[in-house]
């Protein structure tokens, strides 16, 4: 009985925030429409004519793949950079394998830099919440290739939808090391709820404004 009663009310959670996504990503993207046009010109300003989008495969829920969206803060090479730097340089490679990222990366631009501290670039996936793929408040949505990082915590934290924001993020964000994002996240999927969600959405408006952790 008691079980039933659980399920029952992880369903009903599960409904309402999905509903609750669907409105406010309807809206986000409605709002995000001049954003993008003030930034593209921006871009073009500087001289760069490509897409201010960065579209890259990311894990979704139960392990599936979706495509992931924000607003592009790195050079165009970007990834054969990373592969560079971390072949040449055995410290930043050192320093990936702890964090998954690295502390003065040379790949953002100028603008990337502005959009990052500010968390500008993360509001297209405004884009992936209204169509299901990701939630308001969830996990990191994590890269195909940080799955065998994520070991025995991978089923679990996959178990629930990633989020624009999360428990992490308002916990430290990128002061934090993969390790402790990885068990700070696997928390989250064990014992999230509408308190927790709350909690965890009140709490990222303070971290953003005051700019903590944001690389």
């Amino acid at each position: 009985m008691a079980t039933k009663k659980k399920t029952s009310k992880k369903l009903f959670y599960r409904f309402v925030k999905r509903v609750f996504d669907f409105f406010v990503g309807l809206f986000g993207c409605i709002c995000l429409l001049p954003l993008i046009i003030v930034i593209k010109v921006i871009y073009m300003c500087s001289g760069d004519f490509h897409s201010i989008f960065f579209v890259q495969k990311r894990i979704g829920k139960n392990g599936k793949e979706f495509n992931f969206i924000k607003f592009r803060t790195m050079v165009l090479n970007a990834d054969e950079i990373l592969e560079k730097l971390l072949k040449e340089n055995p410290k930043l490679r050192k320093e990936y394998e702890i964090n998954k990222k690295l502390e003065k990366d040379p790949r953002i631009t100028k603008i990337g830099d502005f959009l990052r501290r500010k968390s500008v670039d993360e509001l297209p996936q405004l884009i992936n919440i209204l169509v299901g793929n990701m939630s308001l408040i969830g996990n990191r949505p994590y890269l195909p290739r940080e799955k065998k990082d994520m070991g025995n915590k991978f089923d679990v934290i996959v178990s629930t939808k990633p989020g624009l924001t999360g428990y992490w993020q308002v916990s430290g964000r990128s002061d934090l090391s993969f390790k402790e994002r990885l068990r700070l996240e696997e928390y989250y999927s064990n014992n999230c709820g509408f308190k927790m969600d709350l909690k965890i959405f009140f709490k990222t408006f303070k971290t953003i404004f005051g700019g903590k952790g944001a690389k």
